[in-house]
Protein backbone atom coordinates (compact mmCIF):
# COMPACT_ATOMS: atom_id res chain seq x y z
CA UNK A 1 0.00 0.00 0.00
CA UNK A 2 1.42 3.45 -1.14
CA UNK A 3 2.32 5.80 1.65
CA UNK A 4 0.69 9.11 1.34
CA UNK A 5 1.82 10.24 5.19
CA UNK A 6 4.99 9.10 4.91
CA UNK A 7 9.01 11.36 4.91
CA UNK A 8 9.41 9.75 1.50
CA UNK A 9 7.30 10.70 -1.55
CA UNK A 10 5.20 8.19 -3.51
CA UNK A 11 5.11 10.38 -6.34
CA UNK A 12 7.79 13.49 -6.85
CA UNK A 13 5.91 17.17 -7.37
CA UNK A 14 6.12 18.46 -11.02
CA UNK A 15 5.69 21.91 -12.02
CA UNK A 16 2.92 22.83 -14.32
CA UNK A 17 1.80 19.23 -13.50
CA UNK A 18 -2.25 18.68 -13.77
CA UNK A 19 -3.04 18.16 -10.34
CA UNK A 20 -0.35 21.05 -10.28
CA UNK A 21 -2.60 23.42 -12.28
CA UNK A 22 -6.00 22.55 -11.24
CA UNK A 23 -4.79 23.70 -7.66
CA UNK A 24 -4.13 27.26 -8.93
CA UNK A 25 -6.83 27.27 -10.63
CA UNK A 26 -8.85 26.45 -7.38
CA UNK A 27 -7.35 29.17 -5.68
CA UNK A 28 -7.88 31.79 -8.85
CA UNK A 29 -11.44 31.36 -8.12
CA UNK A 30 -11.57 31.36 -4.53
CA UNK A 31 -9.65 34.99 -4.74
CA UNK A 32 -11.72 35.58 -7.59
CA UNK A 33 -14.83 34.82 -5.56
CA UNK A 34 -13.55 36.59 -2.71
CA UNK A 35 -13.45 39.41 -4.33
CA UNK A 36 -16.71 39.21 -6.07
CA UNK A 37 -18.57 39.21 -3.00
CA UNK A 38 -16.73 41.33 -1.06
CA UNK A 39 -19.04 43.60 -0.08
CA UNK A 40 -21.61 40.03 1.36
CA UNK A 41 -18.64 39.64 3.45
CA UNK A 42 -18.40 42.84 4.71
CA UNK A 43 -21.91 43.20 5.50
CA UNK A 44 -22.23 39.38 6.40
CA UNK A 45 -22.75 38.76 10.83
CA UNK A 46 -20.14 35.90 10.34
CA UNK A 47 -17.02 38.63 9.15
CA UNK A 48 -15.25 38.04 11.99
CA UNK A 49 -15.81 34.54 12.73
CA UNK A 50 -14.34 33.71 9.21
CA UNK A 51 -11.52 35.61 10.17
CA UNK A 52 -10.90 33.61 13.33
CA UNK A 53 -11.45 30.37 10.94
CA UNK A 54 -8.90 31.64 9.38
CA UNK A 55 -6.07 32.59 12.01
CA UNK A 56 -7.43 28.78 13.48
CA UNK A 57 -6.38 26.87 10.25
CA UNK A 58 -3.24 28.38 9.55
CA UNK A 59 -1.67 27.86 13.44
CA UNK A 60 -3.14 24.10 13.28
CA UNK A 61 -1.64 23.80 9.44
CA UNK A 62 2.07 24.49 11.41
CA UNK A 63 1.42 22.55 13.85
CA UNK A 64 0.25 19.81 12.06
CA UNK A 65 3.57 20.15 9.67
CA UNK A 66 5.52 20.06 12.69
CA UNK A 67 4.00 16.99 14.21
CA UNK A 68 4.93 15.33 10.49
CA UNK A 69 7.80 16.15 10.75
CA UNK A 70 8.43 14.71 14.44
CA UNK A 71 6.16 11.47 13.93
CA UNK A 72 8.46 10.67 10.65
CA UNK A 73 11.70 11.06 12.91
CA UNK A 74 12.99 13.81 10.72
CA UNK A 75 12.84 17.33 12.57
CA UNK A 76 15.43 18.74 12.59
CA UNK A 77 17.34 22.57 13.27
CA UNK A 78 18.50 22.80 9.53
CA UNK A 79 14.97 22.48 7.66
CA UNK A 80 12.23 22.17 10.08
CA UNK A 81 12.27 25.64 12.26
CA UNK A 82 9.52 28.21 10.55
CA UNK A 83 12.10 30.63 9.65
CA UNK A 84 11.17 30.67 5.36
CA UNK A 85 9.45 33.58 4.82
CA UNK A 86 5.95 31.99 4.02
CA UNK A 87 6.53 29.80 7.50
CA UNK A 88 6.57 32.76 9.76
CA UNK A 89 3.84 34.56 7.36
CA UNK A 90 1.74 31.77 8.59
CA UNK A 91 2.51 31.94 12.05
CA UNK A 92 2.48 36.12 11.91
CA UNK A 93 -0.96 35.67 9.61
CA UNK A 94 -3.39 34.88 12.97
CA UNK A 95 -2.32 37.32 14.60
CA UNK A 96 -2.75 40.10 11.97
CA UNK A 97 -6.23 38.39 11.50
CA UNK A 98 -7.24 38.04 15.83
CA UNK A 99 -5.88 41.40 16.61
CA UNK A 100 -6.15 43.45 13.25
CA UNK A 101 -2.78 45.25 13.45
CA UNK A 102 -1.94 47.41 10.77
CA UNK A 103 1.81 47.10 11.12
CA UNK A 104 1.49 43.27 10.64
CA UNK A 105 -1.13 43.94 7.65
CA UNK A 106 1.87 46.39 5.88
CA UNK A 107 4.95 43.40 6.56
CA UNK A 108 2.16 40.42 5.76
CA UNK A 109 0.76 42.24 2.70
CA UNK A 110 3.85 42.06 0.86
CA UNK A 111 4.76 38.70 1.52
CA UNK A 112 1.74 36.89 0.95
CA UNK A 113 0.89 38.92 -2.40
CA UNK A 114 4.67 39.35 -3.45
CA UNK A 115 6.09 35.98 -2.09
CA UNK A 116 3.85 33.28 -1.31
CA UNK A 117 2.37 33.66 -4.76
CA UNK A 118 5.72 32.81 -5.76
CA UNK A 119 6.33 29.86 -3.38
CA UNK A 120 2.18 28.89 -4.75
CA UNK A 121 3.50 29.25 -8.46
CA UNK A 122 6.93 27.67 -8.55
CA UNK A 123 6.88 25.69 -5.07
CA UNK A 124 10.13 24.04 -3.39
CA UNK A 125 8.05 20.62 -3.20
CA UNK A 126 9.66 17.64 -2.83
CA UNK A 127 5.95 15.36 -2.21
CA UNK A 128 3.51 15.36 -5.41
CA UNK A 129 -0.10 14.75 -5.17
CA UNK A 130 -2.03 12.94 -3.46
CA UNK A 131 0.78 12.73 -0.56
CA UNK A 132 -0.10 14.65 2.78
CA UNK A 133 2.25 17.49 2.57
CA UNK A 134 0.90 18.38 -0.93
CA UNK A 135 -2.29 19.48 0.42
CA UNK A 136 -0.29 21.10 3.53
CA UNK A 137 1.50 23.17 1.41
CA UNK A 138 -0.95 24.73 -0.82
CA UNK A 139 -3.31 24.76 2.09
CA UNK A 140 -1.35 26.55 4.16
CA UNK A 141 0.58 29.01 1.54
CA UNK A 142 -3.12 29.67 -0.43
CA UNK A 143 -4.10 30.70 3.23
CA UNK A 144 -1.49 33.21 3.58
CA UNK A 145 -3.09 34.91 0.62
CA UNK A 146 -6.74 34.94 1.29
CA UNK A 147 -5.76 36.14 4.88
CA UNK A 148 -4.06 39.33 2.93
CA UNK A 149 -6.68 39.81 0.54
CA UNK A 150 -9.34 39.65 3.21
CA UNK A 151 -7.76 41.80 5.18
CA UNK A 152 -7.88 44.13 2.01
CA UNK A 153 -11.31 43.37 0.74
CA UNK A 154 -13.21 42.96 3.57
CA UNK A 155 -11.72 44.64 6.64
CA UNK A 156 -10.66 47.58 4.52
CA UNK A 157 -7.01 47.27 5.01
CA UNK A 158 -4.94 49.10 2.06
CA UNK A 159 -0.94 49.16 1.60
CA UNK A 160 0.47 53.11 1.32
CA UNK A 161 3.66 53.60 -0.13
CA UNK A 162 5.36 54.44 3.20
CA UNK A 163 4.10 50.49 3.47
CA UNK A 164 6.45 49.59 0.57
CA UNK A 165 9.23 50.98 2.23
CA UNK A 166 8.52 49.66 6.35
CA UNK A 167 8.00 46.44 4.17
CA UNK A 168 11.09 46.48 2.28
CA UNK A 169 13.12 47.50 5.22
CA UNK A 170 11.58 44.72 7.53
CA UNK A 171 12.04 41.61 5.39
CA UNK A 172 16.14 43.11 5.09
CA UNK A 173 16.34 43.13 9.10
CA UNK A 174 14.61 39.77 9.13
CA UNK A 175 16.87 38.05 6.19
CA UNK A 176 19.72 39.71 8.44
CA UNK A 177 18.72 37.69 11.56
CA UNK A 178 17.98 34.65 9.77
CA UNK A 179 21.51 34.65 7.75
CA UNK A 180 23.15 34.84 11.60
CA UNK A 181 21.01 31.32 12.13
CA UNK A 182 21.72 29.92 8.96
CA UNK A 183 25.63 30.33 9.75
CA UNK A 184 24.88 29.04 13.13
CA UNK A 185 23.36 25.97 12.87
CA UNK A 186 24.20 25.31 8.71
CA UNK A 187 20.73 25.84 7.43
CA UNK A 188 19.59 27.25 4.36
CA UNK A 189 16.43 29.23 5.57
CA UNK A 190 15.34 31.93 3.11
CA UNK A 191 17.80 30.56 0.36
CA UNK A 192 20.71 33.00 1.82
CA UNK A 193 23.60 30.47 1.56
CA UNK A 194 22.22 28.86 -1.69
CA UNK A 195 19.34 28.13 -4.41
CA UNK A 196 16.56 25.25 -3.95
CA UNK A 197 17.75 22.00 -5.35
CA UNK A 198 13.88 22.25 -6.60
CA UNK A 199 13.48 24.67 -9.96
CA UNK A 200 12.12 27.82 -8.56
CA UNK A 201 12.03 30.97 -10.26
CA UNK A 202 15.57 31.42 -8.35
CA UNK A 203 17.34 29.55 -11.39
CA UNK A 204 16.73 32.35 -13.87
CA UNK A 205 19.32 34.46 -11.22
CA UNK A 206 22.62 34.83 -11.11
CA UNK A 207 25.15 32.07 -8.72
CA UNK A 208 25.06 32.51 -5.15
CA UNK A 209 26.19 35.53 -3.99
CA UNK A 210 25.09 37.61 -6.72
CA UNK A 211 21.39 36.11 -6.80
CA UNK A 212 21.38 37.85 -3.39
CA UNK A 213 21.86 41.24 -5.04
CA UNK A 214 19.00 40.68 -7.63
CA UNK A 215 16.07 39.45 -5.41
CA UNK A 216 16.88 43.12 -3.13
CA UNK A 217 16.48 44.37 -6.35
CA UNK A 218 13.39 42.35 -7.34
CA UNK A 219 12.35 42.57 -4.23
CA UNK A 220 11.42 46.02 -4.15
CA UNK A 221 9.90 46.07 -7.70
CA UNK A 222 7.37 43.43 -6.95
CA UNK A 223 6.37 45.55 -3.77
CA UNK A 224 5.95 48.84 -5.53
CA UNK A 225 4.04 46.34 -8.33
CA UNK A 226 2.13 45.29 -5.56
CA UNK A 227 1.17 48.82 -4.52
CA UNK A 228 0.42 49.83 -7.94
CA UNK A 229 -3.10 49.25 -8.20
CA UNK A 230 -3.62 51.42 -4.80
CA UNK A 231 -1.37 53.67 -6.24
CA UNK A 232 -3.57 53.59 -9.71
CA UNK A 233 -6.94 53.88 -7.81
CA UNK A 234 -6.02 56.80 -5.58
CA UNK A 235 -5.28 58.80 -8.58
CA UNK A 236 -8.38 57.93 -10.47
CA UNK A 237 -10.29 59.26 -7.12
CA UNK A 238 -8.52 62.29 -6.86
CA UNK A 239 -8.93 62.76 -10.71
CA UNK A 240 -12.76 62.48 -10.20
CA UNK A 241 -13.02 64.43 -6.99
CA UNK A 242 -11.22 67.69 -8.74
CA UNK A 243 -13.97 67.06 -11.84
CA UNK A 244 -16.73 68.19 -9.64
Amino acid sequence: MKDYFGAYPVEGFEMLSTSHVVVLFIIAAIIWGLYYFRIHFQESPYKNSIRIILAVLLILLEVILQIWYITNGIWSLQYSLPLHLCSMAILLGPVMLITRKYYLYEVLFFWGIGGTTQAILTPDLWYGFPHFIFFQYFIAHSLIVFSCLWMTFVEGFRPTLKSVVRAFLFTNLYAAFVLVVNILIGSNYLYLLHKPDKPTILDFLQPWPWYLVQLEIIALIVCFLCYLPFMIADKRNKSSSNSF
